[in-house]
């Protein structure tokens, strides 16, 4: 099974699969990938700590991306899902953006 990530924003859902035969990412290759897109996304922290915890990070970009642009990018969405399951060891996991909860 390919690692997915599936990605809630209330009513609307989207998978992201990594893709097909791509070699796992490394805790590093992911980290690094996340925090160029954090800030090319212009995300903001969600703790006023400042420190940015990796599953604040995915949510942050989760919901700046959005439905449409994960909808409508699908290298976007593949990078996205090798990135979050690699980082977080995981291989399924769901952002549930409208509840602010990362889980597996």
């Amino acid at each position: 099974m390919r690692p997915t990530v599936r990605l809630s924003y209330g009513p609307a859902e989207v998978i992201a699969h990594a893709p097909e035969g791509r070699e796992a990412w490394s805790a590093e290759q992911a980290r690094r990938w996340l925090d160029d897109q954090f800030v090319a996304w212009e995300c903001e922290p969600l703790r006023a700590l400042g420190k940015v915890l990796a599953k604040d990070k995915v949510l942050a970009l989760a919901d700046a991306i959005g439905v449409r642009g994960f909808e409508a990018d699908e290298a976007l969405r593949g990078d996205y899902a090798s990135a979050v399951t690699s980082l977080l060891a995981r291989p399924q996991v769901h952002v549930d953006v409208a509840g602010r909860a990362v889980s597996y």
